[in-house]
């Protein structure tokens, strides 16, 4: 114990930023286990969709979505889902929506959002859209408009 006590005075900003990535975790952590949503890896996801109906909802960016989503997706920005303006995605409100960015990072906020607003089944796609492409799955791109 003397160590650790000696440790944490000679190297007073090296301890702070231990303790400050250990409160981080912490805080992940249980921000996830009282998440609205769930977050399912690529095989969930797709099961979601074949056997469920699930719905792919892509949150990022215009020109990232038309670069390559994944098929079938609806595409709509986090904006509109704040200002409740989401009417292509309200005919699926009883069915699985998987939230889907780039890194699975962006969309925690978006199915908290949609966890608030009614939506029953949300899940975010693990690793987003970078998992999907390390696992080789097909992208399709957009005509451009």
């Amino acid at each position: 114990m003397h160590q650790y006590i000696e440790f944490l005075t000679s190297n007073p900003v090296l301890s702070l930023a231990w303790i400050g990535i250990v409160i981080a975790l912490i805080s992940m952590m249980v921000k996830e286990k009282n998440a609205k949503y769930t977050t399912i890896g690529i095989n969930e996801a797709t099961a979601l969709v074949n056997n469920e109906e699930g719905v792919f909802l892509d949150i990022r960016n215009r020109d990232e979505f038309r670069k390559g989503h994944i098929v079938g997706s609806v595409h709509i920005l986090p904006s509109q889902i704040q200002r409740q303006n989401t009417p292509e995605l309200e005919k699926h409100k009883a069915a699985p929506i998987i939230v889907v960015c780039k890194t699975g990072q962006t969309s925690q906020e978006t199915a908290n959002q949609l966890s608030k607003d009614g939506f029953t089944n949300v899940n975010v796609l693990k690793d987003g859209l970078i998992a999907w492409n390390e696992a080789n799955l097909p992208l399709v791109a957009s005509k451009k408009k």
